[in-house]
């Protein structure tokens, strides 16, 4: 997998589209889609960006190796709804967790577990 293939990869295990990335670390979203199609190399400072950004492993980016957030359990994504969660008064709270609790239930029932 190639460095613009990873970039694609961060940009889709987010669930963002191409015009909120880019608009995210600031480049357009054409510049965005040739990267991602290969028809623009990704420079060090675009790298730098998707790292700071959204938490993503530089290593992981440029190489592959490792995993693509450092702290999986810790993604961007995971803090966002753990950020809202805190925000929330105590009785809204309840409400997510219960809510969360049926969604867990459904899909187990679905699974078959």
């Amino acid at each position: 997998m190639t460095v613009n293939q990873r970039v694609k990869q961060v940009r889709e295990s987010l669930g963002l589209s191409q015009l909120n990335f880019a608009r995210k670390i600031s480049i357009s979203s054409g510049f965005l889609a040739n990267i991602e199609t290969e028809r623009r190399e990704v420079n060090n400072r675009i790298v730098k960006l998707i790292c700071v950004t959204f938490g993503v492993s530089e290593k992981w980016i440029e190489t592959g190796e490792g995993s693509m957030f450092p702290n999986e359990t810790e993604s961007p994504l995971t803090e966002r709804f753990i950020s809202i969660y805190k925000e929330l008064n105590p009785e809204f709270q309840d409400y997510v967790r219960k809510q969360l609790d049926n969604l867990l239930k459904l899909q187990n029932d679905k699974s078959g577990k």
